[in-house]
């Protein structure tokens, strides 16, 4: 029987500078610093973050150490050339997979913006170390934690795309039993494709297990079948298509597609599987009925349910309650927003998604240095909720039957509404961040 072997080797950076060195880092040799550098930037990769974040925090670590670097950034990988005087060295390092952890954004966040001040102070060795400890921190939340943020915000989900009490409790327990197998598997490093097609099957399965059940002992009518898609949307990769997208705002393409790519993986392999399950178990999407309700009373409905969606996305990035707590606040007011505009104002969807991400974008630089944690942790997930799962589970369904012009339109609406998000997103920091509104 053969041994299992990783295929991407772990790169030994205390073996890379002199153990036993005292040699304070703006001391050390271009080798040293270099790895500095390097493994900075591969931390900040490997937490989610995009390539404009990548770089801002290898340039910050460079600059303290007194050296230029120049890097290509990718989604899973970096190659660099740090110049110091008439001396060069280039590496290209790169990491097994990616993830979201807003928590490590944070910590990482800290270290590069503290390393001018103890640049003197520190060896290269207990720079490391520092780095070491960050990157160990396991997660704040276990699988059962992350099974019931994943559930109830996408219970909130659907009440948000129209569903009623049934279609949110059955998927709140499709998505919590969805994602805590899925978060199960990740644990045992199982490969995307397979925690994906088994995570959504599962919160499939659970759905219509509860629907059917309903519908046998409590005379629940067929058309609660129309919440089917909110159990698995969970899985929606909201975070590498918002970042992607400001990527190639900044002409990072190569990250900026790789990130894209990346996210349309994860979202053809979903739907395809959700098709599959429905499929087997014969459900089709559908429009959710339709239920008076008192205009206040749908207000105050939008405004509960979108903090708890916000919330719970939050919690799946690993944020800690202080971040969840205020993206859930700004996603809150924004996301209300977005829905007034198409209910009440009768805005077109992209248009009131682009206004809805300008705000998120606005609100967030100005009162990021009062609540002390980075943009991008409050940005990012105020505004995931507002991706269109439905639309592009729609798409793909339509289009596995042939029936093409009916999937082509969903998915043109899809990719509308994902356009306008990281567009209002790219405008909120154009029109606040100097740093990102030039090109040099």
């Amino acid at each position: 029987m053969s041994k299992f072997r990783k295929q991407h080797m772990a790169i030994p950076w205390h073996e890379l500078v002199e153990q036993d060195s005292d040699t304070r880092a703006i001391n050390a040799s271009l080798k040293e610093k270099a790895t500095l550098v390097g493994r900075m930037g591969l931390s900040m990769l490997s937490v989610g973050t995009g390539a404009w974040r990548v770089r801002a925090s290898m340039n910050k670590v460079s600059r303290a150490l007194g050296i230029t670097c120049n890097a290509d950034i990718g989604l899973l990988a970096i190659s660099y050339t740090c110049i110091e005087g008439g001396e060069t060295y280039t590496n290209s390092i790169s990491i097994n997979t990616t993830g979201v952890n807003t928590d490590k954004v944070y910590y990482l966040d800290l270290f590069a913006d503290s390393f001018a001040e103890r640049v003197d102070k520190y060896s290269v060795e207990q720079f490391h170390s520092i780095l070491d400890t960050i990157m160990s921190a396991k997660g704040h939340y276990n699988a059962w934690q992350l099974g019931l943020s994943a559930g109830f915000a996408c219970a909130a989900f659907t009440f948000l795309l129209g569903g009623g009490p049934i279609e949110m409790l059955c998927a709140l327990f499709g998505a919590g039993v969805g994602n805590f197998v899925r978060k199960k598997m990740l644990e045992r490093h199982i490969t995307l494709f397979a925690n994906v097609c088994v995570g959504v099957a599962s919160a499939c399965t659970v759905y219509v297990l509860l629907i059917k059940l309903a519908e046998a002992f409590a005379n629940i009518p067929t058309a609660h079948q129309a919440g089917y898609i909110c159990s698995m949307l969970f899985i929606i990769p909201g975070f590498p298509l918002i970042t992607g997208g400001i990527d190639l705002a900044k002409l990072d393409l190569r990250s900026g597609i790789e990130r894209i790519t990346y996210a349309l993986l994860i979202i053809v392999v979903a739907t395809l599987t959700a098709w599959v399950m429905a499929t087997v178990y014969h459900f089709k999407p559908a429009d959710f009925e339709e239920f008076k309700m008192d205009e206040k009373l749908r207000f105050a409905l939008w405004m509960v349910t979108s903090f708890v969606g916000v919330y719970g996305f939050s919690m799946m990035f690993n944020s800690t309650k202080k971040m969840a707590s205020i993206a859930g606040c700004l996603g809150m007011c924004t996301n209300t927003f977005r829905l007034s505009l198409i209910e009440f104002a009768h805005a077109p969807i992209p248009l009131a998604a682009f206004i809805g991400a300008l705000c998120s974008g606005l609100i967030a630089s100005g009162i990021k240095k009062e609540v002390g944690v980075p943009r991008i942790t409050l940005t990012v997930p105020s505004i995931v909720i507002m991706v269109p799962g439905m639309f592009m589970y729609k798409g793909i369904y339509f289009i596995a039957k042939n029936e093409l012009a009916t999937g082509g339109m969903w998915l043109s609406k899809a990719l509308l509404i994902v356009m306008s998000l990281p567009l209002g997103l790219i405008c909120a920091r154009i029109l606040t961040d100097e740093n990102f509104r030039k090109s040099s």
